[in-house]
C-alpha cells in the first residue's frame, strides 16, 4: 500500500474524533467531497510513443516563484491541532520539498513566524465586513514576505456543516487560531465574511499590497475570464474541498471549461480538491493546471509525521509525477497537451 493511502487512517488515530471528522468532512450531504477523487481517476490517458524521457525535468514557476515540482499546499487552518508547532513545521516541510506554501488568514501562528523559516508563501484571505481587519492583516502578511495574495470568493457564508456532538470548535485553545487577527474591540459582524464582493475586490488587494492577486473558488469559465479582466494573476479551481455548496461539479471536471476561457491571457491556472496520486496531477496540468494543491493530505502528513511528513508527502508524489510523464511520452510539464487525456470510454 502507499504511504500516502495510509495518512488519513494514522491521522485518525492520533487527533481528537471531532478535529479528524472536521478535518476531513464536507459540507451538508457530502456529495462533492465524497466525488471529487473519483472525478480525476474518470480521465483516461492516451499517451505518446517514441519519445525521449529519459531526462524528466519537473521544476517549473508559480507566480515567478521557482519549485522543484508543480506541486503546492492549499491554505488549512488548524495546523496547530495537527502538530505543536503548526503552520511553522508545515512551512519547514514545505520549504525542505521546494515547494509553496498556501497559508490561511486564519492561521495559528503569526505572518512573521513561519515566514522566518524562509519558505515561500501566499496568503489566503477573506474579506471580512469590517474592511480595517483584512486591511490591517494584509500589511502583516506584506510585512511577514507574502509573495501572493490568495482571494477565496466561496464563501460569502460558511457552508454548512452537519456534526453531531462534540465540535471542533468545542476544544480550540487559545493560540491556535486567528493569530493574525488584528488587535482591537471586534464585534462577529465585523468578522462575519464579506458578503458584497465584485470583481474590484481584485484590483483592491493588489493596489494595498503591491502583490499578484489569486482568486480561489473559481468553477467556470465566464467567471475566470472576470477574475482575469479584473487584473488576477492567477485562478484557482476549487469548491473549496467540497466544503461551501454542496453539489459543486469537481474541479476534474470545470478546469477544462476555465483552461479554455483564459487561453491566451497569461492568467495562470492552479487547481485543487481531490488530487491524490500523480496520476491526477499528470491529468491536471495536461489539462491547463500551471500546477496543482493538495489540501487534506498536507494535514494528514503532518499529523503524522511532522515536518517531515509533509516533506515526504509533497516527494512522493512528485516521484510518481515523474513516473507517469515518462509513461506519457512527457520530459516536462510544459510539453504536455489536452490531447493526452480523455474521459473514460462507456457504453
Amino acid at each position: 500500500m502507499r504511504w500516502i493511502d495510509t495518512l488519513e487512517a494514522a491521522a485518525a488515530e492520533k487527533l481528537p474524533e471531532a478535529v479528524h471528522r472536521y478535518f476531513r468532512q464536507g459540507s451538508a450531504g457530502g456529495v462533492s467531497v465524497g466525488e471529487a477523487t473519483a472525478a480525476w481517476s474518470a480521465y483516461r490517458f492516451r499517451p505518446r510513443v517514441l519519445n525521449d524521457v529519459s531526462r524528466v525535468n519537473l521544476r517549473t514557476t508559480v507566480l515567478g516563484t521557482p519549485v522543484d515540482a508543480p506541486i503546492l499546499v492549499a491554505p488549512s487552518t488548524l495546523h496547530r491541532m495537527a502538530d505543536p508547532d503548526g503552520e511553522v513545521a508545515t512551512a519547514r516541510g514545505v520549504g525542505a520539498a521546494g515547494s509553496v506554501l498556501g497559508v490561511s488568514s486564519n492561521a495559528g501562528t503569526t505572518f512573521a513566524d513561519f515566514g522566518a523559516t524562509g519558505v515561500p508563501w501566499w496568503m489566503q484571505v477573506y474579506i471580512v465586513r469590517n474592511r480595517e481587519i483584512t486591511e490591517r492583516m494584509l500589511d502583516a502578511a506584506v510585512a511577514g514576505g507574502a509573495r501572493a495574495i490568495v482571494l477565496t470568493v466561496d464563501t460569502p457564508v460558511v457552508g454548512r456543516k452537519e456534526d453531531e456532538g462534540e465540535t471542533v470548535w468545542d476544544l480550540v485553545q487559545p493560540g491556535q487560531l486567528l493569530a493574525n487577527l488584528p488587535e482591537g474591540e471586534w464585534t462577529d459582524d465585523d468578522l462575519e465574511k464579506a458578503d458584497d464582493l465584485s470583481p474590484d475586490a481584485i484590483g483592491w488587494l493588489a493596489d494595498r499590497t503591491g502583490l499578484p492577486v489569486v482568486v480561489k473558488g473559481v468553477l467556470r469559465g465566464d467567471d475566470a475570464k472576470r477574475c482575469a479582466d479584473a487584473g488576477a494573476a492567477g485562478v484557482i479551481v476549487s469548491n473549496h474541498g467540497g466544503r461551501q455548496l454542496d453539489g459543486s461539479i469537481p474541479t476534474a471536471q470545470a478546469l477544462p471549461e476555465v483552461a479554455e476561457a483564459l487561453a491566451g491571457t497569461g492568467t495562470e491556472i492552479y487547481v485543487d480538491g481531490g488530487i491524490r496520486r500523480g496520476e491526477h496531477i499528470l491529468t491536471a496540468l495536461a489539462l491547463g493546471a500551471r500546477a496543482v494543491f493538495v489540501g487534506r493530505p498536507a494535514l494528514w502528513a503532518l499529523t503524522v509525521g511532522s515536518a517531515a511528513g509533509v516533506t515526504r508527502l509533497l516527494t512522493d508524489l512528485a516521484t510518481e509525477l515523474d513516473h507517469t510523464l515518462r509513461l506519457a511520452g512527457h520530459p516536462t510539464p510544459a510539453s504536455l497537451t489536452p490531447d493526452l487525456v480523455t474521459t473514460r470510454f462507456t457504453n
